[in-house]
């Protein structure tokens, strides 16, 4: 692997973020949490969008599915976040973390993070990347979503070497370690990670 960018992942469980010692440590992208199912926000998330804006890294949000609730209302809260705090830039990213079932069928899951994607497209103009871990992914929890940029987590795997679950054949982003803050890494240039994110039409 000849060029990677690293970067981080960071929620309200994290307090506050030093972005600019984080930037100079080497830091090139992060994802902030903006929102979890119908109603959660990130309370630190408007802080942590203008912190990684600040400090001139690639930017992302994300939301955390709860597959029990209406997606399309799930995706219309999160769009409001994040126009709350500002909205979206170009090469600004955005991502579902798709790591729960809440008790329903493989097929309902994967039916409802569809729905969320077309939705967050619709209202953001953008492509979610899909944030999930391999025996998750494996269940049939994400059928339908190849066309989405993989985020796989793989802590238990060599930085750089995730496994590929279905139905993907390739990956995006691989988070390769969660401790003490998740750590993740992009197999390319800012300007091939930021080409994945929003562009005015």
């Amino acid at each position: 692997m000849e060029r990677v960018l690293l970067g981080i992942d960071v929620s309200d469980w994290q307090d506050t973020v030093d972005w600019p010692d984080h930037a100079k440590a080497g830091v090139a992208f992060a994802f902030a949490r903006a929102s979890e199912g119908l109603d959660g926000t990130d309370k630190r998330f408007a802080r942590n969008w203008d912190g990684m804006r600040e400090s001139r890294l690639v930017r992302g949000a994300y939301h955390v599915a709860r597959p029990a609730g209406d997606p399309v209302e799930q995706a219309r809260h999160f769009a409001a976040v994040i126009r709350s705090a500002g909205g979206l830039s170009p090469g600004d990213l955005v991502a579902l973390f798709l790591e729960a079932d809440d008790g329903l069928r493989p097929e309902q899951v994967a039916r409802h993070a569809r729905r969320w994607c077309h939705q967050v497209e619709r209202h953001l103009g953008v492509r979610p990347f899909v944030h999930t871990y391999h025996a998750f992914a494996g269940g049939g929890n994400c059928a339908g979503l190849a066309d989405h940029p993989l985020w796989i987590a793989g802590p238990d795997r060599p930085r750089g070497r995730p496994a590929v679950p279905r139905p993907w054949r390739a990956w995006a982003i691989h988070q390769y370690a969660n401790s003490p803050i998740d750590l993740d890494l992009f197999p390319g240039s800012r300007e091939e990670l930021a080409s994945l994110g929003f562009h005015p039409r």
